[in-house]
């Protein structure tokens, strides 16, 4: 694999941070990570940080060298960490449970495959066009689906900020996953908060990424967003990269190159596991069963609606 990947986030408005992002990679896998805690509960940090921690840490276990059932481990993976945050509750006997956004993509053999909860965004772009996006958990992407809503109305609707959709809410969470995208040199996947894409129209984050290198558009936009958004501003968060041809001659500072590394090496900027993360209790093939099945008949229904902010 040849790629270039920068990650970058601002405090923004806010008192602190809850936005995580992170990547791993190993010789034949790549994972990129974004998390945002949600503010509108405790402990929002923690939740992102906990779910960044969980599946970074089975990343790190199922890639040898390359993760084979990638669905499956999107899917278990997120499961995980919605059960790791509601154990935290638990050992900390927290009132309430904290809460997160979670955005993944899992790229490999030159596929990509991405999954999601809540409103933190992937973006798939090629030559300055966007390809492809995940849709949103909120309650007015339901709307606007359901023809109740007029879409100029996202910016302004009363329930722009309410979600569905995350890790670490009562109910399993509904795991979106994307069909398998075959990457060519110059595509970009981005991820980011929504920090950045509510202050951001879609076509100005794709000019820009097509225009300059990630290196420097990344920084350049999460500067505008904040600087438009002013003291209101909330955490701006990206994490983008770019595929490249395993031929390409143009070696930047920036490219990584893995097909040196030996098998069964893992770089990554995730934050280290957490050291009780193996002792946790692992769901069984019935259980992970009936939870598929139970979200899968939830995914139409919108009525679980929690406030982000």
């Amino acid at each position: 694999m040849r790629f270039s990947v920068y990650q970058e986030s601002q405090i923004g408005g806010r008192k602190t941070n809850q936005d995580r992002m992170g990547y791993s990679f190993t010789r034949d896998a790549l994972l990129l990570l974004l998390a945002d805690g949600m503010g509108g509960h405790i402990q929002g940090e923690m939740a992102a940080t906990i779910a960044m921690q969980t599946i970074g840490s089975l990343f790190q276990q199922s890639a040898n060298p390359y993760v084979k059932k990638p669905e499956r481990f999107l899917e278990d993976s997120f499961f995980a960490a919605h059960r790791e945050i509601h154990r935290y509750r638990a050992i900390n006997n927290l009132p309430e449970t904290p809460r997160t956004t979670i955005v993944a993509c899992l790229i490999q053999h030159n596929t990509a495959l991405w999954a999601h909860c809540g409103d933190s965004r992937l973006y798939w772009m090629r030559q300055g066009q966007i390809l492809s996006r995940t849709r949103d958990h909120s309650r007015i992407e339901t709307l606007i689906a359901q023809g109740k809503v007029d879409p100029s109305e996202r910016d302004t609707h009363p329930d722009r900020n309410k979600l569905f959709n995350c890790l670490g809410a009562p109910n399993m969470p509904i795991v979106e996953i994307s069909r398998r995208a075959s990457l060519q040199a110059g595509d970009v996947m981005l991820l980011c908060s929504d920090g950045l894409w509510s202050v951001l129209p879609d076509h100005v984050l794709a000019q820009r990424l097509h225009s300059a290198t990630i290196v420097r558009a990344v920084p350049e936009l999460i500067s505008t967003a904040t600087g438009i958004a002013g003291k209101t501003s909330d955490n701006v968060t990206a994490l983008a990269m770019m595929w490249e041809s395993a031929d390409d001659t143009l070696n930047s500072n920036s490219t990584i190159t893995t097909h040196t590394l030996p098998v069964g090496s893992v770089t990554t900027t995730i934050q280290a596991p957490r050291a009780d993360l193996e002792n946790a209790d692992a769901y069984n093939d019935n259980e992970i069963e009936r939870a598929i099945d139970e979200i899968r008949g939830a995914i139409e229904k919108s009525s679980r609606i929690t406030s982000k902010h």
